[in-house]
């Protein structure tokens, strides 16, 4: 996933959150009453009331190690022309996500959800 798409996304919901929450009677220019950006973004994650409100759902979930491991594969798969089965089989018997983050492998997958449209992210 494109990360400038997913930052897009995350700028239009706030945008919008932004513009509406400013037109409300007596909240434009007060301190306090709109929430930064870190936090809108930190309750649509956490409260799902909230991020229905404003229709902007992230939602994240751990990797498993087989989820890791064909992160793994098609990050090099260009290099080895091939699946390297002795060492994907290598990690998973004896490295596991310790390897892998060696590796620098997302290990959550993000998925975001505005308008309409989903998109994922690793992390």
């Amino acid at each position: 996933m494109n990360k400038e798409k997913y930052n897009q996304i995350i700028d239009e919901g706030y945008k919008n959150y932004f513009l509406i929450k400013s037109m409300e009677k007596g909240s434009f220019g007060i301190s306090g009453l709109i929430l930064p950006k870190e936090e809108f973004i930190n309750n649509c994650k956490t409260n799902p009331e909230f991020s229905e409100t404003w229709g902007l759902k992230i939602e994240g979930r751990e990797l498993s190690l087989e989820e890791r491991l064909e992160l793994w594969y098609q990050k090099n798969k260009s290099e080895t022309g091939k699946r390297g089965i002795w060492e994907i089989d290598y990690i998973e018997k004896y490295e596991g996500h310790k390897k892998l983050n060696s590796y620098n492998i997302p290990t959550k997958l993000i998925t975001l959800t505005y308008n309409n449209e989903t998109i994922e992210s690793y992390e």
